[in-house]
């Protein structure tokens, strides 16, 4: 039996320092993009209330037996629609007019909650498990398509709501299934089917999403709403210069040119405020995090484990780099959160939840107890 002490050697605190630190970074920026320079707002104050709170959600889920979460993979999956269907309850639904357009949001009477951000975690835990039993179909399409069944209605489901949460748990699918040992000729020849479907996909597709991709095809025309807001967040970025303006001194920011700078635009901001530098040190500490993940990925002594892992890998990376693209102009705008850095008290305590549970299958990966499994077995 180890001790705690033990136990804590274990822990890899490099994973644990980044969100730290971006969610520090992300009370400062949320202080200078709502307060003007007096009391703290509320959304401050939320955002720092979510991060405590998200401590201890982490905390929980390391100490979670991973075993036991995969044994109840049925259950995660009713939750996934459980939890997306919530937003259509009379009385709990916060009403679309008042969130851009989209019914994705519950009242909870003290605050709001997004049900798509936990949907995340649990469509992880679900899947991990459900491709751990069945990857040995993955070699054929008929194998793979009856693996992918259970997973797509919950795709749908969400983007039919959110469009951009539903690209976040389509990418989730893409990379564990891959990871779970779909063939690369197999992957490849479903890739070619994809981008060949896009323009029948894109004639479905609502008018305003539409022309987030036209914005950025087509950058110079500014009669469309959404390529003057790209204009706008990547002249906030330039003007930073190599150090920035200063906390509150962001002209950019104080025209209000700049949408939702508080959440989806906040690398924007953070850029004009500290620059080139701290735009970099936000990307450094990022790329930290995912090599972080990464590595427990590798050592993860569970097939399901190392596909958990995965699926927050895709998750985390595939935000940054939309969510930072999208503010330089190389992503359609989707309104996808920064992670930890974006205000949003579901998706801190989400992401947290998601850390724990990547820190309790490493520290389960290092014990004397159990034979380790090579990534060429894990992956």
């Amino acid at each position: 039996m180890e001790t705690i002490l033990q136990t804590i050697k274990k822990i890899d605190f490099l994973l644990i320092l980044s969100p730290l630190l971006l969610g520090a970074f992300s009370v400062i920026m949320i202080n200078s993009i709502t307060s003007g320079g007096g009391s703290y707002s509320r959304a401050v104050l939320v955002q720092a209330l979510a991060f405590g709170l998200g401590l201890l959600a982490m905390t929980a889920a390391a100490l979670m037996d991973p075993v036991f979460l995969y044994r109840l993979k049925w259950l995660f999956y009713a939750l996934c629609f459980v939890l997306q269907l919530t937003v259509f309850i009379p009385g709990l639904a916060v009403d679309a007019a008042t969130t851009g357009g989209q019914q994705a949001w519950i009242n909870l009477g003290i605050t709001t909650m997004q049900p798509s951000e936990l949907v995340k975690i649990t469509f992880i835990v679900f899947l991990a498990s459900w491709l751990d039993e069945k990857r040995e179909t993955l070699f054929t399409f008929k194998g793979f398509l009856r693996t992918a069944v259970p997973a797509l209605p919950v795709i749908a489901l969400v983007a039919s709501i959110d469009m951009g949460a539903g690209v976040v748990h389509f990418f989730i699918f893409v990379g564990m299934v891959f990871a779970a040992g779909l063939r690369g000729r197999l992957f490849g020849q479903l890739a070619a089917a994809f981008f060949i479907s896009t323009p029948i996909i894109y004639r479905f597709l609502a008018d305003h999403q539409k022309s987030r991709f036209e914005a950025v095809l087509h950058p110079s025309n500014t009669e469309l709403k959404e390529t003057w807001q790209l204009l706008q967040s990547k002249t906030a970025i330039g003007s930073g210069g190599l150090f920035g303006k200063g906390l509150g001194n962001g002209t950019v920011k104080e025209s209000g040119l700049v949408p939702v700078q508080e959440s989806d635009f906040i690398f924007s901001i953070i850029c004009e405020e500290t620059g080139f530098v701290g735009g970099m040190a936000v990307i450094l500490i990022y790329a930290l995090f995912l090599f972080r993940i990464w590595r427990t990925v590798t050592q993860a002594r569970e097939v399901s484990g190392a596909l958990v892992c995965v699926g927050f890998l895709c998750m985390f990376g595939f935000q940054i780099f939309e969510n930072i693209g999208m503010t330089l102009g190389i992503m359609p705008i989707a309104g996808i959160t920064l992670p930890f850095l974006s205000a949003g008290g579901t998706s801190v305590i989400a992401n947290m939840i998601g850390v724990g549970l990547i820190i309790g299958i490493g520290v389960r990966s290092k014990a004397k107890t159990y034979k380790h499994i090579s990534t060429e077995t894990a992956m």
